[in-house]
């Protein structure tokens, strides 16, 4: 697992041992970027948060393109590890809460791009959604991805920008409402 783009391109990152995550495959992680780099053209300036991180690849992705502060939340301690070793590896600008989604609490300030990687079939996605809403991580403006597997539906209240299938994986673009 590396960082396609940026100042990281290439840069492979640590994972934990075992299957207690699920890295997004590169070549979702790639669509996923283009798609929200036809919206936002820019990631330079955001404040982008990673729920369910893992190894952080999806934050630090964004990081790596010019984001200037990443929040990442993880439970597992496994995961946390290798996270920390990621994001200290690259003397990123991040803050790591390891914690579960389900008991996050306020946001220190709103991010820009919200980046949801629940384990499938969990229905934790629509949970998380509406932590963070209730507790001021989601921006106005925020472009929201949540990844699913691809049988499962999403229920939420945010726009529905576009859905695309990758293999296993549904992702889910939304636009922030309210």
């Amino acid at each position: 697992m590396r960082i396609i783009s940026g100042h990281w391109r290439g840069r492979a990152l640590i994972a934990p041992a075992g299957d207690a995550t699920r890295p997004t495959a590169d070549r979702v992680r790639e669509a996923l970027f283009s798609m929200l780099t036809s919206r936002v053209g820019s990631f330079e300036g955001l404040r982008v948060f990673d729920g369910f991180a893992g190894t952080g690849a999806l934050g630090i992705e964004a990081l790596s393109r010019g984001a200037a502060h990443g929040t990442f939340v993880e439970r597992d301690a496994e995961a946390i590890k290798a996270l920390r070793r990621n994001v200290e590896g690259m003397k990123l600008n991040a803050t790591i809460i390891a914690a579960p989604m389900e008991s996050l609490g306020q946001a220190a300030a709103p991010c820009d791009l919200i980046l949801l990687d629940p384990p499938y079939a969990s229905g934790l996605a629509k949970i998380a959604l509406a932590r963070l809403a209730a507790n001021g991580w989601i921006a106005p403006h925020a472009l929201i991805s949540v990844e699913t597997s691809r049988k499962e539906a999403l229920e939420t209240t945010h726009e529905i920008l576009t859905v695309r299938d990758h293999g296993k994986a549904r992702l889910h673009l939304l636009r922030a409402t309210g």
